[in-house]
């Protein structure tokens, strides 16, 4: 789909027999039902099969999120987003090493619409999708759905497809409780923003302001609670307007194009700037002068004016922060932002209101000094280590190359390595206080980052770093393998990873600046181009059907195809061709296709051999594995994901065989 993230999706182990079939593990039935005179409710239902699960709308930016896009027209509008109204299961998922949401067994999603007139309407439009097991993942798909709206007549409920499916009340609990999560580390968010300079100095000036008004203790308290309420409303106002402005057409802008992704990555950067002294972000004077005199009015307007005036002169430190949640929220959801801003909120004004209710907690907690900026530098290091995924994103999605995952490795080794000398006091910023001596949570904290520091450093040599995955580049990106490289040597000297037989590929292959092959093997990434190749060396090809974010296609590349025996064979007997079913290199025009399988048009590469793949072989899952020969005939029964290296290598010994034999299984056209 258009402008969708490079698709991260693993893949899965089957065995394949001359009679493969296409996986459908996730079958989809609509309906409509008539809700006033001109609106309608349209209603999607998946009935998923067991052990299989749909990936909700609400997800990070990987694997792709079930996404609705429907037609414009100026004949109907639709009110609010597509709402989930099944039960969602918040887990660990294994395919992609994070916790994501998603659906069991069934899920339904519900879009209310509005015709804007009385005449009947068409209404259509596609969903993509993608689904799961514990193991495997499909690539993503993609269905049309169409709905006839007619705005005059009696309440019904039709049926399309001839399939009914089935109404549901809206799982609220099931709703909410996918929320918890962020709602959590807003709250996290709003806690911290208490500790930066610019906000914890001000928790004494709040209790003098209401202690001025005099002894009249129930007053106070009533204003104190105004005031607390005054500035959840101010920052929860802040993701309402967001989530007006924001939609499903918006979060998929947001997730993928370059231009937000390198506009996010340019905030953190002046954020963290910001944190370590080098500027303040603040609000026009004028604006906080007027809020100000508007607190010194009193009576029940004044708490709702402080409560500005605090929002507007802290800007400069909860900037970031707030600017951080709402950038991590704009996912095209109505309600995210809104608890994202109410969980912040609330954090924040908590200590504002318990201390304004009782002024005689003021006198237990620890004076402002130092230690608030050093709070402020750490979550400034912090910061500039977090936008480096939003420029990784557009490195990734774009091929540009300029953030390979060593260059990543690097920016964060030196990032933690100097917020650790930082924690020592070795690093002084221009508003830090001299640190006479270590606190003990100072060198907690220094000794928990150096130790981050050491666990990354083995990365740069090509330590896979799973527990970081989720945040890293893809292992493919990373140049300077030194695993690689002593295997590559062992093979050159031991004799097993080459030899005299090896011979050079024809021509230069296409896509070669931005695709490449593992372990330093040459190949091709164009079907016909490998073709021509091998009629040209009357050699058999090796298909490799895979994709960029394919966590198994990795594994068999790591550890079976890395094998010396596996190595020399791919070396000297095939043409390896690699066919990458998700890339979004878009193809010149003469190079389009239209899709035998659903009569699509096909502009992309990725989508073009993912085509072919289930065209010709009647398969869409990867890793899959071809040995063909020249004229299409397959000569082993294909193989997916198996990391048996001594079955891998009698597939392709057979292959070799039965090319010189003429021998076939079948024969694809």
């Amino acid at each position: 789909m258009k402008g969708k993230i490079l698709l991260l999706f693993t893949i899965f182990s089957i065995s394949i027999g001359l009679n493969a079939q296409i996986l459908e593990p996730v079958k989809w039935s609509f309906s409509q039902q008539k809700i006033s005179d001109n609106e309608f409710e349209l209603t999607f239902k998946a009935n998923i099969d067991p052990t299989w699960h749909l990936y909700s709308q609400d997800i990070p930016m990987t694997p792709p999120a079930t996404t609705f896009l429907f037609e414009k027209s100026d004949k109907y509008e639709l009110l609010g987003v597509v709402d989930e109204t099944s039960k969602i299961i918040e887990e660990y998922d294994p395919n992609f090493e994070m916790i994501l949401k998603y659906f069991a067994d069934e899920a339904v999603f519900k879009q209310k619409i509005k015709v804007l007139n009385k005449e009947a309407v068409t209404v259509k439009g596609f969903l993509e999708y993608m689904c799961c097991d514990d193991t495997k993942c499909l690539p993503p798909t993609e269905v049309d759905f169409e709905f006839e709206l007619v705005p005059t007549g009696a309440v019904a409920k039709v049926e399309i497809d001839n399939e009914e499916a089935e109404i549901t009340s809206s799982d609220i609990l099931g709703k909410k409780a996918s929320m918890w999560g962020f709602f959590i580390l807003s709250f996290l968010g709003g806690l911290a923003a208490i500790l930066t300079p610019c906000v914890f100095p001000m928790i004494p000036m709040t209790v003098s302001f209401f202690m001025k008004e005099g002894q009249d203790k129930a007053k106070g308290r009533g204003q104190a609670i105004l005031y607390g309420i005054s500035i959840i409303a101010i920052y929860t106002f802040i993701g309402s307007v967001l989530a007006v402005v924001a939609g499903p057409d918006i979060a998929n802008w947001l997730s993928t194009h370059w231009l937000p992704n390198i506009l996010f990555f340019l905030i953190f950067v002046i954020f963290a700037a910001s944190f370590f002294g080098m500027f303040e972000i603040t609000l026009p004077h004028w604006m906080v002068n007027k809020s100000d005199q508007a607190a010194d009015r009193g009576g029940f307007l004044g708490p709702i004016f402080m409560a500005l005036t605090l929002v507007l002169v802290s800007f400069s430190c909860t900037g970031p922060i707030v600017g951080t949640i709402l950038v991590e929220s704009a996912g095209g959801q109505v309600v995210k932002p809104i608890i994202g801003m109410l969980g912040f909120s609330l954090a924040f004004a908590l200590p504002f209101t318990l201390f304004a209710f009782f002024p005689s907690l003021l006198s237990n907690i620890p004076k402002s000094g130092g230690w608030l900026n050093s709070v402020k530098v750490i979550l400034g290091f912090l910061e500039l280590a977090l936008g480096l995924k939003f420029l990784s994103i557009a490195d990734q999605t774009y091929h540009w190359g300029i953030l390979d995952r060593e260059i990543y490795l690097a920016f964060w080794i030196v990032i933690f390595f100097l917020m650790g000398l930082y924690l020592l006091g070795k690093i002084k910023f221009a508003h830090d206080s001299d640190v006479p001596f270590l606190s003990v949570p100072r060198l907690t904290f220094a000794i928990i980052t150096f130790t981050f520091v050491v666990y990354l450093i083995p990365g740069m040599f090509g330590a896979p770093l799973k527990f970081l995955s989720g945040y890293l580049p893809p292992q493919q990106t990373h140049d300077f393998d030194m695993n690689a490289m002593i295997r590559n040597n062992v093979q050159l000297y031991s004799g097993s990873g080459g030899g005299s037989n090896v011979q050079e590929i024809c021509e230069t292959p296409k896509y070669h600046d931005f695709l490449h092959l593992p372990h330093g093997l040459e190949g091709y990434f164009d079907y016909d181009q490998a073709i021509k190749c091998a009629k040209e060396q009357n050699k058999p090809v090796f298909i490799d059907f895979t994709g960029h974010g394919c966590v198994n296609c990795r594994e068999m590349e790591a550890n079976v195809w890395s094998d010396p025996k596996v190595l020399k064979r791919l070396r000297e007997d095939y043409i390896i061709v690699a066919l990458y079913v998700d890339d979004k290199t878009k193809l010149s025009e003469n190079e389009w296709i239209t899709s035998t399988y659903d009569g699509k048009l096909k502009k992309t590469i990725g989508k073009k051999y993912a085509d072919l793949q289930i065209t010709k072989f009647e398969v869409n899952a990867q890793p899959f594995y071809v040995l063909m020969g020249h004229d299409g005939e397959v000569l082993v029964q294909p193989r997916a994901y198996d990391l048996d290296v001594n079955d891998f290598v009698e597939f392709l010994d057979a292959g070799v065989i039965n090319f010189k034999e003429g021998k076939k299984v079948f024969k694809v056209e």
